[in-house]
């Protein structure tokens, strides 16, 4: 049987887009739209990071990307902690979409998935490039052009836009009592 967009087949893999998306930038939109194009169900899994210090809760960040996925079955996010092998196990998936952008991502990329795979040895994982024009992205690009008064247009998806430039706005012009 096929694949057929709208429609969840029972016994396809689950293929897991892991990370913090603080903020959800184009570059992310391209590799889950690669990843829908070989796995009929893909879970964006937010992670919650104690360790970094977010501009978005994790609810924020699950809410913008769901906005962007409403109208695409295939796409489901979810937000998670711990360890992502617990969180695959839990949701019954058994494949990490990873996004590798240059030469430098792939060491420490091979040493995620090394690890994962000695801990959950049914785990495969993928690596996916996107687009050309967004090999230079990343979250914490996006989030200081912002910061610094600098247009993002064209860089994130418009409900991540949105959120970007109300939470900058609130921080560089406070509201007045």
């Amino acid at each position: 049987m096929g694949y057929n967009p709208g429609m969840i087949e029972p016994h396809a893999p689950v293929a897991v887009y892991p990370g913090s998306f603080d903020p959800f930038h184009e570059g992310h939109v391209a590799i889950v739209d690669r990843a829908t194009r070989i796995f009929p169900n893909v879970v964006v899994g937010i992670l919650q990071n104690a360790g970094k210090d977010a501009l978005f809760s994790p609810a924020e960040r699950a809410e913008m990307v769901r906005e962007i996925y409403q109208n695409n079955p295939a796409v489901e996010v979810r937000a998670f902690s711990g360890l992502l092998v617990n969180f695959l196990q839990e949701i019954d998936a058994t494949i990490i979409i990873r996004g590798m952008r240059a030469v430098s991502d792939f060491e420490y990329e091979f040493q995620m998935a090394l690890m994962n795979r000695r801990l959950y040895p049914e785990v495969e994982t993928v690596f996916l490039t996107p687009k050309e024009e967004y090999l230079y992205l990343s979250s914490r690009l996006v989030r200081e052009v912002v910061a610094l008064g600098g247009d993002v247009d064209g860089l994130v998806p418009d409900p991540v836009r949105d959120r970007l430039e109300e939470r900058y706005r609130k921080v560089t012009h406070p509201p007045t009592r």
